[in-house]
């Protein structure tokens, strides 16, 4: 009652060696991309903490029961 599968290693081992082969972007420029957005992310929750420490870490506190 064995079932044979199938693998398409080496369809699959050729996309990975043609993403490789061909990138189209080189790593630092996806790296500085990924960098900006980070700080994006962080400077919107830098400015959120600034205007709303207090709501922020009340919305934290446990109340009773919880």
């Amino acid at each position: 009652m064995s079932q044979e599968q199938k693998h398409p290693r080496k369809s699959q081992e050729e996309a990975v060696a043609d993403e490789v082969a061909a990138p189209s972007e080189t790593i630092s420029e996806r790296k500085e991309k990924l960098d900006e957005d980070i700080d994006a992310i962080l400077g919107d929750i830098d400015e959120v903490l600034e205007s709303n420490a207090e709501d922020f870490v009340k919305s934290f506190i446990q109340k009773g029961g919880e």
